[in-house]
């Protein structure tokens, strides 16, 4: 069984989970790929003890184990297991241009959204409510609404039937599933972007949604451990 490593905490205001760990989560769960969760304190991604070290040498969350092999990255580790696992396909398998087209949108939200500005949103939730950077959240929330998601509000319009970003689910969406996430909490206002915001909601009506959701405690977050 794959070991994912991640961190995630229940609070009063719901579950907050790592971003990428999600990510993974995500891909296990529509793969149907049993899997049980190590859960970390969250003050390694911080303190990097040497034991976190010898799985990823940045000191991050995800890296999973499967037998002796150890993989780390969530973009890396959905494409291991897409390789190993290969129904359902989240990427194309024949049509170079529709994987450029997965891909192009896979590396944007990790290299904008949640590298860029689901932090500024998403981590000031880990605090007590007053002790939460408000101006950094708004900040966040901007780059949001005038960067990010109006790149995804055309790719959605002009999308191939499905109702997806590249027609079918697949690992283009798999990190927007965060920005959902994500949002299912802060409910920032998405009425300027029609598409993503009937688009978001679609995500959260997907079975895996309900591993990440912020409304599912972290003992009851792996549907698949016991399959």
């Amino acid at each position: 069984m794959i070991v994912l490593y991640t961190t995630e905490r229940d609070y009063p205001w719901g579950t907050l989970r790592s971003t990428h760990a999600s990510k993974t989560k995500v891909v296990l769960e529509e793969k149907r790929i049993p899997y049980r969760i190590e859960n970390l304190p969250p003050g390694n991604l911080w303190k990097k003890p040497p034991e976190m070290l010898a799985h990823h040498p940045l000191g991050k969350v995800p890296f999973i184990e499967d037998g002796a092999v150890t993989i780390y990255d969530s973009t890396v580790i959905g494409e291991y297991l897409e390789d190993c696992y290969s129904w359902p396909a989240l990427i194309p398998r024949k049509d170079p241009v529709a994987r450029a087209q997965v891909r192009m949108v896979e590396q944007f939200v990790d290299e904008a959204i949640l590298v860029g500005s689901l932090p500024l949103i998403w981590m000031p939730y880990w605090s007590e409510p007053d002790k939460r950077d408000q101006a950094r959240m708004e900040k966040g929330r901007e780059s949001l609404r005038s960067r990010d998601l109006p790149y995804i509000e055309p790719i959605l319009g002009n999308a191939p039937e499905g109702g997806y970003v590249c027609g079918e689910f697949s690992m283009a969406d798999v990190g927007l599933m965060m920005v959902a996430m994500v949002l299912d909490v802060d409910q920032m206002s998405l009425d300027s972007l029609p598409n993503v915001k009937s688009y978001l909601q679609r995500l959260r009506e997907r079975t895996s949604y309900r591993a990440i959701s912020p409304r599912t405690k972290v003992a009851d977050a792996s549907s698949l451990s016991s399959v």
